[in-house]
């Protein structure tokens, strides 16, 4: 599978907006807040079709949780969106004690996430986002990779009780998984077979990972890539899978390299399969301000650092 654009760039908040309204006229028990931030999150579609049915929480994300738990103790879908730096950063003491603990049937949903927020740089680039909703007991956690497979994922979170939060980024991407692609909560996705060495990769980035094989398959080298848009809960299966069958995994992704979607992998294979791993990502700094584009090359998170960090991990390993 090669990156082609197949109907042009979305971002996958876009993406997560439509789904969101789409839902709201099949379902009468879902219900959205937001942090006056709708035009941004894109839960303003929502607003304006069912306007009975969404509520602005104003800049009080910790209210918000706390307004969404309690809607949800009735019987109600609830979908809470944010940023993903004040969803979570700010109201962690709400997400624990009103929505994981309880195992409320809140589904918090996360925009402008990682470094390709771009030019509002370091205060609003969460980059500690995964490892603080994936170590919450019955949290799950979901990054899409293009709006094709937000869509689903929302669709999913939706039908499936208990707490949710997926992270969706504000900059424009290309859609390029198929038509046929199908999402399941759980399930990592092999979007290209290989022999040689894997790459597993998350959210934006997967694109990325997918142009990297290509550079590799030049040089004579066939590399697996896993779209891991379930974080938690982690496919076990193909990951041992993958670590037995390849002998080495790069993982990468645009948050901190501790505590992400790459420690996640690295504990599964220490325990199961032990081989040599390498995570790309944020090694433990903030971010700048930039493009999306931009930060993403600066930071090595493109198809050239990834093709790299392969061909390194490959000499180690030989």
């Amino acid at each position: 599978m090669t990156v082609t654009q197949t109907s042009g760039e979305v971002a996958t908040r876009e993406a997560y907006g439509k789904t969101l309204a789409a839902l709201g006229g099949e379902r009468q028990d879902i219900i959205v807040l937001d942090a006056d931030l709708s035009g941004s999150t894109k839960t303003a579609n929502f607003k304006k079709l069912y306007p009975d049915r969404f509520f602005n929480m104003g800049v009080s994300e910790c209210n918000m949780i706390g307004t969404a738990s309690g809607l949800a103790s009735t019987g109600l879908t609830v979908f809470a969106s944010s940023f993903s730096m004040f969803a979570v950063g700010k109201a962690f003491e709400q997400v624990r004690q009103e929505i994981a603990l309880p195992v409320a049937n809140v589904k918090i949903c996360g925009t402008h996430a990682g470094i390709t927020v771009g030019e509002d740089g370091a205060s609003h680039q969460t980059l500690e986002d995964i490892a603080i909703m994936r170590v919450l007991p019955n949290m799950r956690v979901f990054v899409p990779a293009d709006a094709r497979e937000t869509e689903q994922v929302i669709r999913a979170v939706a039908a499936s009780p208990g707490p949710a939060y997926v992270r969706l980024s504000r900059m424009k991407t290309p859609q390029f998984l198929p038509d046929d692609y199908n999402f399941e909560i759980g399930k990592i996705n092999t979007l290209r077979d290989g022999a040689d060495i894997t790459i597993a990769a998350t959210g934006t980035t997967v694109m990325h990972a997918l142009a990297a094989a290509d550079a590799l398959a030049s040089k004579g080298i066939s590399a697996r890539i896993l779209n891991v848009c379930s974080i938690k809960p982690l496919d076990t299966e193909t990951l041992v899978k993958a670590a037995r069958e390849t002998g080495a995994i790069v993982t990468v992704e645009e948050h901190q390299r501790a505590g992400g979607m790459g420690s996640a992998v690295a504990e599964v294979v220490a325990e199961h399969a032990a081989c040599p791993v390498r995570r790309l990502g944020m090694n433990d700094r903030f971010g700048e301000s930039g493009s999306g584009g931009q930060l993403m090359d600066h930071f090595g998170l493109t198809a050239p650092a990834i093709s790299g960090a392969a061909l390194e991990l490959l000499g180690h390993a030989s």
